[in-house]
């Protein structure tokens, strides 16, 4: 046999055998798939992946939530895959994947603007009025400078805070009606304006599974869910920069 045939022959059974394995693995995945479903319920899979690691597959649920299997799907592992070379969290890793997205996307016109200093560095909130821990975050952002900031409202914790959002994002000037509650207490005066984009940031909110305020994204598309101290955003806008 020629050179050139050998050579042909090689990449067929090449090209076979990796047929052959993605149709197992979409066979895995599908099985994965059918008996996680079966168990918790239809529909509640998102997506199916095999993992590098432990021939383990991600089953990624409809709640962002990932766990994982076996390629038959007869068991369910709920936790965190520790690499235990690099004492690497994986799922945790993961979850920070998922929880990012592409800022440039953020509709930032339905966001209260403030420009501290050049503005450089940006941060974008989803934030509920009545919420504490944001009354604790906006004395934090406070105190900071060369930074911009667009605060989402996310009326999200009582009908109250719809009416609080609503009354700020008609005001005359947003961001002094934010401050003066969110910093001061002050309770925003009554004002009306079409609040269509109110509506919409809780429509946002949703589809990108922010359940609890405040939740911050840096222009990376990060996500930082909770309040954090003025300390570690800088030290996390100082990673973006640096990137």
């Amino acid at each position: 046999m020629s050179f050139f045939a050998k050579r042909t022959a090689v990449l067929a059974v090449a090209t076979v055998l990796g047929l052959a394995a993605s149709l197992f693995a979409s066979a895995s995945e599908e099985a994965v798939r059918k008996n996680m479903e079966a168990f918790i319920g239809a529909p509640a899979v998102e997506s199916v992946t095999k993992t590098p690691y432990g021939g383990l597959y991600e089953v990624l649920l409809k709640n962002g939530q990932p766990v994982y299997s076996d390629e038959k799907g007869s068991f369910i592992v709920d936790g965190s895959v520790i690499d235990m070379k690099t004492r690497r969290d994986v799922t945790q890793a993961r979850l920070n994947e998922l929880a990012a997205i592409d800022f440039s996307t953020l509709p930032l016109d339905q966001a209260i603007k403030q420009v501290r200093g050049k503005g450089t560095r940006v941060i974008a909130s989803f934030e509920d009025p009545n919420c504490g821990y944001c009354k604790r975050l906006a004395k934090e952002l406070a105190g900071m400078d060369d930074v911009t900031i667009y605060t989402f409202l996310y009326p999200i914790l009582s009908p109250d805070s719809t009416s609080k959002s609503n009354n700020i994002w008609c005001a005359k000037d947003r961001a002094n009606a934010w401050n003066g509650w969110i910093l001061d207490g002050k309770v925003p005066a009554n004002a009306d304006c079409d609040v269509n984009a109110v509506v919409k940031n809780v429509e946002l909110g949703q589809k990108l599974r922010i359940t609890g305020t405040p939740t911050l994204f840096l222009a990376d598309g990060r996500r930082i869910g909770g309040f954090v101290p003025a300390t570690e955003l800088e030290k996390a806008l100082a990673d973006v920069k640096a990137k």
